[in-house]
């Protein structure tokens, strides 16, 4: 089959379609045939050697795609039929015309989205649900904010956190950004990152009391203002390093604010945890979307042969929303 691998760590250009053995299916698997794939920051970072995958995870970039079932494993007990149009959430292999993936990270596609539209949907939908209410407990009436919140994390949390009742403070770094971040969104109050101190308009915001949860792709370069901006009983939740990931934290803060700062991240968890976002995924995010209430942003879409040109766009930061290879 033809699948986009990385010969060596590097940028764009290191992207290449080759030819690949088909996946070995296991016995709690199922085979899709891939019609599109999502392109998220943790593809980036294995492009560029910083991020592995996992032990026993294809060593092909893709955390998320959409397809048809094409066949089962033999203990597969899920309710699905072959060419059953599906999304799942993948440790790996999703630039290929087909993946393997354990059942209970397969959902069926929601009504009312098409199934290119849909690879947008499995990882960030899993990475908001788990990190916004299975880690960080966001509550109806309490104030979050949201570093990058174009991004396509972003727009998936900006839009769940209101439909939870959350105020939702957001970053982004354009004006054009940071209107659609208000006006598109629902945004309650967004900050253009580049020219304003973000930790002064939240404490604005908020009369001085801080955000109750901060969702947080940066990283080291920010987790003391994002200490700093934390409210009492606060919750810190870094899901990325785009700012690094050395950083100093005055303790003094943190414990005089009984906050805790929690690191995660989604796609090493075991197949049974997965699993159970997923469940969730499926009981609260995919009524959301199947309503209309939730919207989803695909800036661009290549084709699979272009995923070089896709991720050179993608590291340009200009996307809104998702980018997406298609099949």
């Amino acid at each position: 089959m033809k699948a986009v691998i990385a010969r060596h760590p590097g940028g764009p250009e290191v992207l290449e379609l080759a030819d690949v053995p088909t996946p070995a299916l296991g016995a709690d698997e199922v085979l899709i045939d891939v019609i599109a794939a999502g392109i998220n920051r943790a593809d980036v970072a294995q492009r560029q050697g910083s991020y592995p995958p996992p032990p026993g995870a294809s060593d092909i970039l893709g955390l998320e795609v959409s397809g048809r079932i094409a066949g089962f494993g033999s203990n597969v007990t899920r309710p699905f039929s072959l060419g059953d149009k599906v999304l799942a959430l993948l440790s790996g292999g999703g630039y290929a015309q087909q993946v393997a993936v354990p059942a209970g990270q397969v959902l069926a596609l929601p009504a009312g989205v098409d199934i290119v539209t849909g690879a947008a949907l499995p990882e960030v939908a899993a990475t908001v649900y788990s990190n916004l209410f299975m880690t960080a407990q966001l509550q109806p009436g309490e104030t979050v904010l949201i570093h990058g919140g174009t991004g396509g994390i972003g727009v998936m949390a900006v839009q769940l956190a209101k439909a939870a009742g959350a105020r939702v403070i957001a970053t982004a770094g354009s004006e054009e950004k940071v209107s659609m971040l208000s006006s598109y969104l629902g945004a309650d109050l967004a900050i253009n990152y580049r020219s304003e101190d973000f930790v002064k308009r939240v404490k604005e915001f908020t009369g001085g009391l801080g955000a109750d949860v901060i969702f947080d792709v940066v990283g080291a370069k920010y987790l003391a203002q994002n200490v700093d901006a934390l409210a009492l009983y606060g919750r810190l939740v870094v899901i990325g390093l785009q700012g690094g990931a050395v950083a100093e934290v005055n303790l003094g803060t943190l414990m005089a604010k009984r906050a805790a700062v929690i690191g995660t991240t989604l796609r090493a968890r075991p197949a049974e945890e997965k699993s159970k976002i997923m469940d969730g995924v499926r009981e609260h995010v995919w009524p959301l979307v199947e309503d209309g209430g939730l919207k989803i942003i695909v800036d661009k879409t290549f084709p699979l042969a272009q995923a070089a040109a896709a991720h050179a766009y993608f590291d340009s930061g200009a996307h809104v929303g998702k980018v997406l290879l298609t099949l």
